[in-house]
């Protein structure tokens, strides 16, 4: 029996309890019998005979996929892309493989940031007991002390963790567009130090506890009738939604709740922590970030909050695609006017890239990433960008040259 025609049998039975009971006392009778009836129906046994259980394999292997020369993912026997719907009609069982095939991947890409890239881990916070949660970023061997030049790399929002720009072109298309790994390689090629930021790991998931349920409402100072009520109305609404999930949900998962990194509890926090810690204290002349999507919004949060700071040590950032808002954040004008010199945003468009694109907002240049989709504008964008940092950091050293050349002059005629 599918689940579609599952599904038509409970509308039609719930239809039929509505109809009864607008009726007299013999029609509610007959909505007391068929209540008892759907009682009877064991709905984890009906719906397991549909959905096959959700447990799937934990290594490339085992899906029986692996990455070809061309960093692209093929099905180990037929050469065939990722299939996402192995399985007609079941979109949750489909869901949970391509979810735990994604899991795998995230793995598979940290073990190319350390071997491939050979980028070291270090763990956030950097006083973390051993028994509390932990974050983690990528660095180069000489993040912290190459003299010249720094790159710091923030993705978007999502499922997505470091050295990711998107998980569905990784799966889907290859390495070299979903990954961060072309921007590392390239940079750490042009002698930067490079740090990778991992935003989206804000907390580890562990088991509800029957302590942390709450059967009764707060207020023990409410009169006891009514917070009686409160509690009836509570556990009734429980059952119908308990009711609800055996149907929906008929192989129940754990419940979960989130136990939070100090200091690493959202994006925002993450790259404050991170600039506090590390970032300020490299010897980097020169820092530059590319963040993408909620990454920039990120950035933003982070100039309001260290703005004297950040425009002391930082060049020039791109932004691709960013979803920052500098009316929204209140981004003051001191920041807007930084941002519009030294920032540029390439956006996803029909243009070609860099082609200048209007923008509503008062805060950076924006060009075209040379692409329509928001998940590739990273992609796309990398040689522009690198030729915006050169020229970003060329600029830089002639102003600072300058500066100097007039300090030199201003003395000797004063010496004289």
């Amino acid at each position: 029996m599918s689940i579609s025609i599952i599904s038509l049998i409970w509308l039609t039975l719930w239809i039929n309890m509505a109809q009864l009971q607008q009726g007299g006392p013999d029609e509610k009778e007959k909505t007391t019998a068929l209540k008892d009836l759907l009682s009877r129906i064991d709905l984890d046994e009906l719906m397991k005979k549909d959905e096959p259980p959700l447990e799937f394999p934990d290594t490339l292997e085992g899906f029986e996929y692996a990455f070809n020369e061309k960093g692209q993912l093929r099905h180990i026997a037929t050469g065939e892309p990722f299939i996402f719907n192995a399985r007609e009609d079941l979109h949750r069982w489909n869901q949970k493989r391509y979810e735990a095939l994604g899991e795998i991947i995230t793995k598979y890409v940290y073990e190319l940031l350390e071997k491939d890239c050979n980028l070291k881990k270090v763990s956030l916070p950097v006083d973390a007991t051993e028994s509390e949660p932990k974050n983690f970023i990528f660095m180069s061997e000489d993040a912290m002390t190459n003299p010249d030049k720094l790159m710091i790399l923030i993705h978007g929002s999502g499922v997505v963790r470091a050295g990711q720009w998107a998980r569905r072109l990784i799966i889907n298309e290859d390495l070299d567009s979903g990954t961060q790994i072309p921007y590392i390689k390239r940079a750490m090629d042009e002698g930067y130090g490079v740090i990778v930021l991992n935003p989206n790991e804000n907390y580890i998931e562990v088991e509800k506890t029957k302590s942390q349920v709450h059967l009764s409402s707060d207020g023990s100072d409410e009169p006891a009738e009514k917070r009686e009520r409160k509690d009836k109305t509570f556990k009734e609404a429980k059952k119908r939604r308990d009711f609800y999930e055996k149907y929906r949900n008929p192989q129940k998962e754990k419940e979960m709740v989130p136990l939070y990194i100090r200091d690493n509890g959202s994006p925002e926090e993450h790259l404050i922590y991170v600039w506090d810690h590390f970032i300020t204290h490299s010897a980097a002349e020169n820092t530059f970030f590319v963040a993408h999507s909620y990454g920039g919004l990120a950035f933003v949060e982070l100039m309001i909050q260290r703005e004297a700071d950040v425009k002391n040590k930082v060049t020039a950032v791109a932004l691709t695609d960013s979803v920052h808002n500098v009316w929204h954040q209140e981004a003051g004008k001191t920041i807007r006017e930084w941002m519009r010199e030294n920032c540029c945003n390439w956006v996803s468009s029909s243009e070609p890239l860099d082609t200048s694109v209007e923008s509503m907002l008062p805060d950076c240049p924006r060009v075209s990433a040379g692409t329509e989709r928001h998940e590739l504008t990273s992609w796309k964008s990398l040689p522009s960008i690198f030729k915006f940092f050169t020229e970003a950091s060329e600029a830089k050293n002639s102003s600072l040259k300058a500066a100097l050349t007039r300090r030199s002059h201003r003395i000797k005629h004063e010496e004289i």
